[in-house]
């Protein structure tokens, strides 16, 4: 069985964090992710998903995404459920992610500065494994065309 989910998205308010009476902390936010067709009018249409993260990953997120942004999520589908106050059963189905990465930063527009962290595979988040990529403006890029003829031989070639 497999329950993995990977969803590109913006965010529709800054992230809330907060903790469990364990301290442990906890982020949600919501993620608008288009569809990938258009409704009669010709216009797109949007599902706004619940995204909850855990410990280090929500706190990283909580400090670093913000309403607007552009984010890939990858993590699992939960649905959970409670009784509310009129004593009702409410159903909630939720993205639990295990890695987020930025796919901007605040002050790059849409440019893709490729900011990431996860958690390791666990529960409820586990522990934080990422790291940050980003710098992309102090490295060149070493694929980047320069108009001179690449030199490979077939042997480097994985296929």
């Amino acid at each position: 069985m497999l329950n993995r989910v990977i969803l590109i998205g913006r965010l529709t308010r800054d992230p809330e964090l907060r903790y469990t009476p364990a301290g442990v902390a906890v982020t949600q936010f919501t993620l608008a992710v288009d569809r990938p067709f258009s409704n009669n009018q010709g216009q797109r249409e949007a599902d706004f998903i619940p995204v909850v993260t855990w410990r280090q990953l929500a706190e990283t997120c909580a400090n670093y995404l913000r309403k607007g942004r552009l984010a890939a999520v990858e993590g699992r589908i939960q649905v959970r459920s409670y009784d509310n106050n009129e004593g009702r059963r409410v159903y909630v189905t939720e993205v639990i992610a295990d890695n987020v990465r930025f796919l901007e930063s605040a002050n790059s527009g849409n440019r893709d500065e490729g900011m990431g962290m996860g958690a390791g595979s666990g529960g409820d988040g586990g522990g934080y494994r990422g790291g940050y990529g980003g710098g992309r403006s102090q490295q060149q890029d070493p694929f980047q065309d320069d108009g001179k003829p690449i030199d490979i031989s077939d042997d480097d070639l994985p296929f």
